[in-house]
């Protein structure tokens, strides 16, 4: 304890540093009891390649990505006295082409889990630099109603027809947007599909990811924030932790603030997905997981 099911290295990432074994040294010589990897799955058309990948075709981020999980499966072997591995994949929503890409990744490579994140808009990237987060606006009318509501359709879309047993960073759409414009309280038509993606992927036991990167990203708390981490807890939701790392050294970022974050928002319970020889993976709860001795061994605990 604890873990992380979001993670990413340089090795099979262009926005990523590191290698993937560096990745998963980095976890154990911080003591995690499981690691989750989770590289992005291939793109299939030019136009969605982002910039730094302007070097590659959609056939390559596709060997890529077989070639991680490759490696990934041997790291899962060669490393299991030391620490849990699953290996896994984060999606894209760019169009239901895409949908339908995964879903045969999942089954040609018996994928331990998927990371369910959208990060497109109309086609757009929302969360890979601010001037195409206002690329998607403009799209969608200069209107946050609009981009928000997209976005959560998106998802409520990838919810119900990929099922993925985590839900990544439930609401980076607010990532660029000014602070008087964060609010989903005061947008009836968005806080509606809040609560109903909330509801279709609690239905089939998803784990819901706080995630600690958002933190680097200047947000005032993690992925999700406070007004849609109470709706979770309305609906019972069942809460895992991750730091989306991209280096070996951002394994674990942010966790102190993550510790916090979840002292004040009174979660106590974690939730974390593990492999069982008779029924595949699993979902395992741990109770009173704030009092493990990770936190105090890495100076989690400390204030902030």
């Amino acid at each position: 304890m604890p873990f992380t099911f979001h993670s990413h290295s340089g090795e099979f990432c262009c926005h990523a540093h590191g290698a993937l074994g560096d990745v998963i040294a980095s976890a154990i010589d911080k003591k995690f009891h499981t690691i989750g990897l989770s590289e992005h799955v291939p793109r299939l058309r030019t136009q969605d390649l982002y910039p730094e990948e302007s070097h590659l075709t959609p056939a390559h981020l596709a060997q890529t990505f077989d070639a991680y999980v490759q490696k990934a499966r041997q790291y899962q072997v060669s490393f299991r006295d030391r620490i849990n591995i699953l290996v896994g994949a984060e999606t894209e929503y760019i169009n239901p082409e895409l949908l339908a890409l995964v879903e045969g990744l999942r089954a040609r490579h018996v994928l331990d889990y998927l990371v369910g994140s959208v990060h497109h808009v109309r086609e757009i990237p929302i969360d890979f630099d601010e001037r195409t987060y206002l690329q998607a606006l403009d799209a969608c009318g200069r209107s946050y109603d609009s981009l928000f509501s997209e976005y959560f359709d998106a998802q409520y879309e990838l919810i119900t027809k990929l099922r993925p047993e985590v839900i990544g960073h439930f609401d980076v759409i607010r990532i660029f947007a000014p602070i008087s414009e964060m609010s989903f309280s005061d947008r009836p038509l968005v806080w509606n599909k809040i609560v109903r993606n909330i509801q279709a992927a609690v239905e089939y036991g998803a784990l819901f990811e706080i995630n600690s990167r958002a933190w680097k990203k200047g947000l005032p708390g993690a992925y999700p924030q406070r007004d849609v981490i109470e709706e979770l807890k309305r609906q019972g939701a069942k809460f895992t932790i991750s730091d989306d790392s991209h280096s070996p050294d951002q394994v674990g970022l942010h966790y102190v603030e993550l510790y916090s974050y979840l002292k004040e928002l009174g979660i106590t319970e974690l939730y974390y997905l593990a492999r069982d020889d008779s029924r595949g993976v699993v979902v395992k709860s741990m109770p009173n997981a704030l009092d493990h001795p990770f936190w105090a061994l890495n100076g989690y605990t400390r204030d902030i």
